[in-house]
């Protein structure tokens, strides 16, 4: 609202004073409008004013309330991160002390391995040692058993001429086993075979099985173990089974 300017005129006061009756106007009415117009404008400006102080008053309160929440936000996300940041050094320090536990036990296995691999290489050499030992042995052992059958070769017709003079044949049966067998014992079957087996795997010999049995076989067995005298030994037991045969056993 804009309010007018009222000029007053210039007071002349000897035209008034040569009046009958002085008088001054002093425009009230025009002071009183001037007055009411000033304020207005006060009052308006007044207004204006207190809306403004309280919208920033308002705004600053806002202001200030969303900066509490924002600042209570990030002390919250501060505190959340230092729980977090404590977990992780928990799960560091852990890790820290596996690790160390790790390289521990790799160290050890790492000591153990060296230790394999020596073993290892000390073996391969023993091995080796062993392969050239038996290497020789396996060439002596042919060469022993070409000398064995080429004395077998010569003997063998010995030997059969001596089991068929003898009615007897000895043969190895399994492992340090004789088997001894007889025949022309029984009159009435010439062909019968009395047999019996010396197990020699021990300094005490041993009898696991005789065909057929013979009752002074204890007796026959120890005197072999005294005397140590295998032939003996063979022409009792042979007695022993024409014994048996001429008593009708």
């Amino acid at each position: 609202m804009t309010s007018k300017v009222l000029r007053v005129p210039k007071l002349d006061l000897s035209a008034v004073l040569a009046q009958q009756n002085p008088q001054i106007d002093l425009r009230l009415d025009a002071y009183e409008a001037s007055t009411r117009n000033f304020l207005t404008a006060v009052s308006n400006y007044t207004q204006r004013a207190v809306a403004e102080i309280t919208h920033r008053k308002n705004a600053y309160a806002a202001e200030r309330k969303r900066l509490a929440e924002k600042t209570q936000q990030i002390e919250t996300e501060t505190n959340q991160c230092k729980l977090k940041e404590i977990e992780l050094i928990s799960v560091l320090d852990r890790e820290q002390e596996e690790k160390k536990g790790a390289e521990a036990s790799v160290a050890a296995f790492r000591r153990q391995l060296g230790s394999i691999k020596d073993k290892c290489a000390s073996l391969d050499v023993e091995i080796e040692q062993n392969r050239i030992v038996a290497a020789n042995l396996m060439r002596e052992r042919r060469r022993e058993q070409s000398i064995l059958a080429e004395h077998a070769s010569r003997t063998h017709p010995e030997l059969t001429a001596c089991e068929a003079v003898l009615k007897c044949a000895i043969e190895g049966i399994d492992k340090d086993k004789i088997l001894i067998r007889f025949t022309h014992i029984d009159p009435a079957d010439l062909t019968r075979e009395f047999s019996i087996v010396i197990d020699v795997s021990a300094r005490l010999y041993k009898v696991p099985t005789t065909t057929p049995f013979l009752p002074t076989l204890p007796i026959l067995l120890d005197e072999l173990n005294e005397s140590r005298d295998v032939y003996a030994f063979i022409r009792q037991i042979r007695q022993a089974f024409c014994d048996l045969v001429e008593h009708g056993r």
